[in-house]
């Protein structure tokens, strides 16, 4: 044991007092590891390509109390998760190693991040320090105690207990996974000094009643022992511990050594109500108490231990609010007071904005906004630094220091005081939510965002004084006119952004902000976007567009909606890029937190939710649109949609379940509530567990309503991982989501909860059955999981459309749905299929992708014709059509003639059970504008009667054509339809009618067709309101045209020369080699997503299975596609290519390599045919595209095939291409998403056969104001591979010289690098031309260009335009030389670029000067126009250095580019005797240029080349 003499020492250093013995790893371990340094060091190799098989043990078992260490020697940023360190009972002789230590069964306890994990399954969160945090040079530790647990230590500190029970003989576990690489045994360490890891004590342990106002260190004891131990002086530091009974062993059992999460102690206020296993209190009577409401941690906190808490439900009837802060007193032998500041000691609170220390205030100023100011939702949070410092947090925001000298040991205390109610720990402090800090922030500078105010009238008081209009304060290219009601880009045609406008106060609660769009330009793509944002308009800088700001801003933009930048809804209401001037466009932040925007006064339906009080409205003038106006006559506008069927929802998420009394169907969603980590989004569709490598549970979800006898809520899964055993669990529960206390998982709920685990059905937490017909655990992605409940009270499970039977009877009528997404399941969205149970309408092949979510929009292309039946109402703009008396005279035409393969869909709106019969729909070539003015005489009472003209419709099952019978049970029967049910009618190029159900083509219904026809419905029997949701082919099909850039980017490229003609041109020309719209099919990899009309496809799982084919064959034309996404997690990355044959039947590899029938492949940079390598080195490394690269296919005239990067021809990649063939794409590794470009971009370079001029100058070269356009478009950077490996390792090396910065352009982008991938990607030329007259250069391909500082002068933008390229090879040690004079000065530059040589020479090149005296030598600059001559080693010697990052050798040359003045130089052979061609552009009698005039160079760029 250890002595009084041990005194106050803590075990920090205790390390460094111990024997150490050699230790070794065993010489087997995972298949990527190499050990050295007598198998103390572990290497990973391929550390950037690979992240696992990286484990190593200890070779020989461990001793009880030994702790085996290593230091982490070498990191990586490549990838997420580190070192993970643990103890296993399995033989590493006999192992069959996993890939990573969490696979390790078999009696293994592992250390993952700050998680303890059993064989795989975590069995403690929030254990001690989290090792992704550690940094090279940390060292961690893993010990069995003599009492078999399990002790982490990292850097000399045991963490504590991690688990208990262990057997004796274990092998100590090291992962190198992740980021971490390398790592070397430093010992084993035998801490036999002390029985028990001691822990960090203050020096003092004096009692807390002697607690001084100034909490100085005397004051920092613990009371009474804690536990059982009972209360014991702690003595101090002058008379050691009491013994091995005294104060240092009460205060271990006081809970300071426990690795338990923090949690409120069991003791807690008289009020008090814990939940969520005591995560959760909850002050009980809050409309009748006030005070009685302190809850206080389990155990005291750890220094730099962050104690987070959440409001999550206040009350406005007091004043005042929560406290929170820390005391030394024990929760077990505490007295609680009434409100925490009553107690006298030992206690710092911070209450409203200030400091109380034992209840006197003490700062009373401490922060910029005050907890009583707090809202439902925000976060705060404190903590003690090991200096003694302690802090708070307002949404993850350090408030600064509170009070410079805390006790050692102090608990965490929250005060549930007037409006605070109900407050819960956080745990996940790595993911606080921004938008709460922007929240908190501006409630802090703008006093009028506080609180939400009560719901006013949906029309304000216009002539009030705080009538909505714009706040001056607008975007720069932005104006406001007309008293605030008008703002307008005054030069809309010269600029497309800069056009942010918003409204000067918040919105309140179902307040409508509508604006009629007043003026619009051609000019640019893109146009109005509307949303809102809590940032105060008086202190926001505003941003170039309002989708740039990353924090508290949701917007509608296009036809979907983006929050804080990324987008939510791809496909929401109608497209804001195609209005027009007189349009108009509105939002509205509801009562409930709802987002809903307004299109010409019809609402779009819900965009958003959870969006807090108090929002600004933002109105974003971008591209077309130029100028908008505020409506005031909000008197005319609609009401909002509570209990309209327009809107794809009815009833809110929080609203209770309505059970009878109404007919309106509503889409399921999830409810807002969820378990804490849960994320809803796409507007309540979709649901997500965050963290999901790290977090296995708490991520319950649960419908918005309950559900309907027969009702089926079904869920497909999109996202799994791979890391955890169990997966998705899916029942019901009679709770309701507002009194539901979400557990960690469903199962731990022991009443009114059915549940499917695995194959076992339970009920409240228990085994029913076991075996049931399907089992959870083996879904996959891409698998739908349905739950019904029967009008019988039955459950029943369909898995992929197909009912699985009973699974139990006896529900009560009104069950909620529930997921619980656990273990591997880790994202599910709710299918269209969810609704009322129809099975001659949902067959068990349909997938989502048959039912896209559609909402009645206004201003779509596809319209209604004014002319119809005499009991039908247009609505919408012609958008909609009701019914309003009788059961026929419903017969509505569409507005135009349908083209070719044209959808006309409608969604049914109402149903009116009274009347038999259903909708008709069909074509006819009766034209609605041949129809008398008054249609009652002309038209007939129901479409089967109407005969003037050919009508093909469908009546029921029933295929006629005039009224004549063609064919019988043709389909699903129209009699069937429901409200939500979607009906088109298509005629197709081969003269065939097609009908439409819920997006599923019902086959030809009818053929020969004429060719001018209109689609005609009729409202007839039951069907009483539809609604459009297609729109016109001719408007898909129209270009969109970008914004016009005008960019400084560089590329090595020209300025003046013919194939850029404007400097800010359109990019909307029409481009002939794109002749149709081309879109991905529907058959396609098991692991694709399309959207955006299967223009876009995104890979939702693995690694691969992401392999694509167009619809549409390619025949001469040019297809491309944008990079839209790539996860840096992967090695490798795209390929593409096409195919010879039709896809319709192909059956999809799992990689496009393995397509071996008819097969053309573009991968990496080699082309093959049928999985065979037919060429190499063609074009770029596809690995290396990065996000924004455009790649596209061309097929020629003659079948060659062409890959086409940025719109630059890469060439002929393979020839005799089948005709027709068709693209496909392998979404493959890092390649996450691509979208195929629908808008005509140029092929820049091709459209020219001019060769450039001899004028033509380098973009790089801008200097004096000379702009350069964008050569080729996208992306606009200066080198699109952005994480060019090369360029970063020349930079590297570049800052070993330690040269002055002022030598170099600040401007990064005029630095560009000429490995393969980049110059392929800028797609540059070989050769250029410059000067006068003008002279070829070669570019310095491998080699990589800092640009150098120069002097902006008359002399020197002349040198730039007229003056040469040339380059100059040069030797580290002269470069420092040179660049001071800042030219080449011969004799000096470089022994190896000086010839001393005769005056009088024979070579012609070596005339003395006038003065020159007889015989002087005179020193010659050489030069070159390529550096293949100038970059050879004797002009260029090669220096050795170790790269700091990889500490890897390598070998490095320098050299110059520099502009030389024409007539200064003399062409000349090659000085050293090569008798084989260096450049095929120069020959080696004209490759070396020789100067001796000094001032005639001018240094322009630094080059370095790495090997």
């Amino acid at each position: 044991g250890f002595g009084s003499g041990f005194g106050c020492q803590t075990h920090v250093n205790l390390l460094s007092q111990l024997p150490c013995m050699a230790a070794e790893l065993h010489p087997r371990s995972g298949k990527l590891i190499g050990l050295s340094n007598s198998n103390r060091t572990a290497r990973r190799n391929q550390p950037v390509q690979e992240f696992n098989h990286g484990l190593v043990l200890s070779k020989e078992p461990l001793r009880d109390r030994d702790v085996f260490t290593v230091r982490i020697d070498k990191k990586v940023n490549s990838w997420s998760g580190s070192i993970e360190i643990g103890v296993t009972a399995l033989d590493p002789a006999a192992l069959d190693f996993p890939s990573s230590a969490t696979g390790l069964k078999g009696g293994s306890w592992i250390v993952s991040g700050c998680s303890v994990l059993r064989d795989g399954r975590s069995v403690l969160e929030e254990y001690g320090r989290d090792l992704d945090q550690l940094a090279e040079g940390d060292r961690v530790g893993i010990q069995r105690s003599s009492h078999g647990e399990l002790h982490l230590w990292v850097n000399g500190q045991d963490c504590g207990a991690a688990a208990s029970g262990l057997p004796p003989k274990l092998w100590a576990v090291v992962d190198l996974y992740g980021k971490c690489t390398q790592v070397t045994v430093v010992s084993f360490i035998s801490p036999f000094v002390f029985p028990l890891p001691v822990p960090e004590l203050s020096c003092s342990h004096s009692r807390p009643d002697k607690f001084p106002n100034n909490l100085d260190d005397s004051g920092s004891g613990t009371t009474g022992g804690g536990g059982g131990n009972g209360g014991g002086d702690g003595g101090n530091a002058n008379n050691g511990p009491a013994g091995n009974g005294g104060a240092l062993p009460g205060a271990l059992t006081g809970g300071m050594t426990t690795n338990d999460a923090l949690l409120f102690h069991e003791k807690c206020g008289t009020l008090i109500k814990l939940s969520n296993n005591n995560k959760t209190a909850e002050r009980r009577r809050p409309l009748d108490e006030f005070n009685n409401g302190v809850v206080m941690t389990n155990r005291p906190l750890r220094h730099n231990e962050m104690f987070e808490i959440r409001i999550d439900k206040l009350v406005d009837k007091w004043s005042g609010s929560i406290e929170i802060g820390v005391t030394t007193h024990n929760p077990n032998n505490l007295d609680y007071p009434a409100t925490m500041t009553n107690l006298r000691s030992g206690t710092i609170m911070m209450s409203g904005c200030g400091i109380l220390t034992n209840g006197k205030g003490t700062r009373r100023e401490y922060c910029e906004f005050s907890l009583d100011e707090l809202q439902e939702g925000d976060h705060i949070g404190l903590m003690r630094k090991a200096s003694g410092a302690l802090h708070f947090y307002i949404n993850g925001i350090d408030q600064g220091v509170a009070a410079a000298q805390t006790p050692g040991v102090v608990y965490g205390v929250v005060d549930l005081y007037g409006m605070a109610v109900k407050v819960t720990i956080v745990h996940n402090h790595n993911h606080s939510d921004r938008l709460r800090r922007n929240n908190a922030i501006m409630r802090a500078l703008s006093p009028d965002v506080g609180r939400p105010r009560p719901a006013l009238s949906l029309t304000p008081d216009t002539e009030g004084p705080d009538r909505l209009l714009f706040h001056p304060n607008c975007g720069q290219k932005a104006a406001i006119i007309s008293d605030g009601r008008t703002a307008l880009r005054p030069h809309a045609t010269d600029d497309f952004n800069h056009g942010v406008v918003l409204s000067s106060r918040p919105l309140r609660s179902n307040e409508v902000f509508q604006v009629r769009i007043d003026k619009m330009v051609d000019k640019w793509a893109g146009s109005i976007e509307i949303g809102v944002t809590t940032h105060n308009p008086a202190y926001l800088q505003l941003p170039s567009t309002m989708t740039n700001l990353r924090s508290g801003t949701w917007m509608m933009t296009g036809n979907g909606v983006m929050h804080n930048g990324t987008t939510i809804l791809d496909e929401y209401g109608h497209n804001l890029d195609r209005l027009k001037a007189g349009d108009t466009v509105g939002v509205v932040r509801k009562e409930d937190g709802s987002l809903h925007f307004f299109v010409n006064g019809v609402a779009q339906g819900p965009a958003a939710w959870n969006v807090p009080p108090s929002v600004y409205a933002v109105v974003d003038l971008y591209g077309q649109a130029a100028q908008a106006t505020i409506m005031d006559d909000m008197v005319d506008l609609p009401p909002l949609p509570e209990d309209s069927t327009e809107g794809p929802t009815a009833i809110s998420p929080g609203s209770p379940c309505s059970i009878g009394g109404t007919t309106t169907t509503t889409d399921l969603r999830f409810h807002q509530l969820h378990g804490t980590n849960a994320v809803i989004t796409n507007g309540g569709r979709t649901a997500l567990r965050q963290n999901c490598r790290s977090e296995f549970n708490d991520a319950i979800v649960i419908s918005n309503r309950c559900l309907r006898d027969g009702e089926l809520f079904e869920i497909v899964i999109q996202k799994m991982v791979d890391r955890w055993s169990g997966s998705i669990e899916a029942g019901v529960t009679a709770i309701r989501p507002e009194e539901l206390e979400f557990p960690n998982t469903m199962t731990d709920i022991d009443y009114d909860t059915w549940m499917l685990s695995g194959t076992a059905i339970m009920q409240d937490g228990n085994t029913m059955r076991n075996n049931y017909g399907c089992d959870l655990d083996s879904l996959t992605t891409g698998s739908r999981i349905g739950m019904m409940r029967s009008a019988s009270g039955d459950l029943h499970y369909y898995i992929n459309g197909v009912d699985q039977g009973v699974a139990c009877s006896g529900l009560p009528p009104e069950v909620y749905a529930v997921i619980d997404l656990y273990g591997q399941c880790v994202q599910v969205s709710i299918t269209s299929s969810s609704g009322p149970l129809d099975n001659s309408l949902c067959t068990s092949n349909i997938t989502e992708k048959s039912f896209p979510i559609h909402s009645p929009v206004a201003g779509v292309a596809h319209r209604l014709h004014s002319k119809h039946g005499k009991n039908v109402v247009l609505l919408g703009e012609g958008c909609q059509a009701v019914r309003v008396g009788g059961y026929a005279h419903g017969i509505v035409f569409s507005a135009k003639e349908l083209k070719a393969d044209e959808l006309f869909e409608v969604r049914i709106d109402e149903v009116d059970e009274q009347w038999c019969g259903s909708l008709h729909i069909g074509l006819t070539t009766l034209a609605p504008p041949e129809l008398p003015s008054c249609p009652l005489s002309g038209l007939s009472p129901s479409l089967p009667q109407l005969r003037t003209k050919v009508t093909w419709l469908l009546c029921g099952s029933e295929v006629r054509r005039n009224g004549v019978l063609q064919r019988q049970n043709y389909g699903c029967s129209l009699d069937r339809l429901m409200v939500g049910n979607r009906v088109g009618v298509k005629r197709c190029n081969d003269d065939t009618m097609h009908i439409f159900i819920d997006g599923e083509d019902m086959g030809p219904a009818a053929t020969a067709v004429a060719k001018n026809v209109y689609a005609v419905l009729d409202l007839y029997g039951r069907i009483t309101a539809v609604s459009i949701v297609s729109s016109s082919l001719m408007e898909d099909m129209e270009s969109v045209k970008a914004p016009s850039l005008s960019s400084d980017s560089c590329s090595e490229g020209e300025e003046d020369s013919t194939p850029v003609r404007e400097v800010r041109g359109r990019m909307g020309e029409p481009c002939a080699l794109v002749p149709t719209v081309m879109a991905f099919l529907e058959n396609h990899g098991k692991n694709i997503q399309l959207s955006n009309q299967n223009l876009t496809a995104a890979r939702v799982s693995s690694y691969n299975q992401g392999l694509l084919v167009t619809a549409q064959p390619l025949n001469v034309g040019l297809i491309q596609f944008q990079i839209d996404r790539l996860n840096p997690s992967w090695t490798s990355s795209l390929s593409l290519g096409v195919i010879g044959h039709s896809p319709d039947r192909l059956n999809f590899p799992s990689t496009a390599c393995c397509l071996k029938r008819s097969a053309w492949l573009l991968q990496r940079d080699s082309v093959f045919h049928n999985s065979l390598k037919i060429c190499e080195n063609y074009g770029p490394n596809l690995d290396t595209c990065p996000e924004g690269t455009v790649l596209g296919l061309l097929v020629d005239a003659n079948s060659c095939l062409h890959l086409y990067v940025n719109g630059m021809d890469q060439g002929v990649a393979a020839q005799d291409i089948p005709s027709p063939c068709y693209p496909f794409i392998d979404l493959y590794g890092q390649c996450e998403q691509v979208t195929i470009v629908t808008n005509n971009v140029p092929a820049v370079g091709g459209e020219s056969g001019e060769t450039r001029c001899q004028g033509d100058m380098e973009k790089a070269d801008m200097v004096d104001g000379i702009k350069e356009s964008v050569c080729w478009t996208p992306p606009p950077e200066v080198n699109p591979n952005k994480t060019c490996e090369y360029q970063a390792l020349c930079s590297r090396f570049k800052d070993l010289l330690t040269l002055p910065d002022g030598y170099f352009n600040e401007d990064a982008k005029y630095n560009l690098c000429y490995c393969e991938s980049c110059h392929k990607l800028r797609g540059d030329e070989a050769y250029y031309k410059r000067g006068e007259p003008p002279r070829d250069y070669a570019l310095p391909f491998g080699w990589c260009r800092f640009a150098l500082r120069i002097k902006s002068h008359c002399e020197v933008s002349n040198a730039l335009k007229k003056w040469h390229i040339a380059y100059h090879g040069t030797s580290v040690g002269a470069l420092r030389r040179t660049l001071d004079h800042s030219q080449l000065l011969p004799g000096t530059s470089s022994i190896f670029s000086v010839s001393p040589v005769k005056a009088e020479g024979p070579n012609g090149y070596s005339e003395p000067e006038e003065n020159s005296a007889p015989g002087r030598e005179v020193p010659r600059v050489r030069l070159s126009p390529t550096m293949r001559y100038s970059g050879l080693e004797i002009f260029a010697p090669k220096v050795q250095f170790q790269d700091p990052r990889s500490h890897r050798s390598h070998q490095a040359q320098v050299g110059f580019q520099v502009c030389v003045r024409p007539g200064s130089y003399k062409v000349g052979p090659q000085t050293l005797g090569h008798s084989e061609a260096l450049d095929p552009r120069f020959s080696n009698s004209e490759i070396e240029w020789i100067t001796k005039e000094q001032g005639g160079t001018l240094l322009y760029g630094l080059l370095i080349r790495v090997e």
